[in-house]
């Protein structure tokens, strides 16, 4: 896929041709003082990326079967409780 960098200043005043862009494709990088901040990327490949993401992604029943089952002891970590001002 390939890519265009935007200014945010320039992404928000052409907004319609970063959409365009996007849709043929094209990730379209948005950068705020020079650094890389947001990318706009078409709905399509949007659906494909969260469909992988889902897909590879355990489900709740197999975070659960994976649980050990022996009521065995563990090692717990010796950590101190953070200050909380009330």
């Amino acid at each position: 896929m390939a890519e265009k960098t935007w200014s945010l200043y320039e992404a928000k005043n052409r907004f319609s041709a970063v959409v365009e862009a996007s849709m043929s494709g094209e990730a379209q990088w948005v950068t705020r003082r020079g650094e890389r901040v947001s990318v706009v990327i078409s709905a399509q490949e949007y659906e494909r990326l969260t469909t992988i993401e889902k897909g590879s992604a355990p489900g709740f029943a197999s975070l659960l079967l994976a649980m050990p089952q022996d009521d065995g002891e563990f090692e717990r970590l010796a950590l101190q409780p953070r200050d909380v001002e009330l």
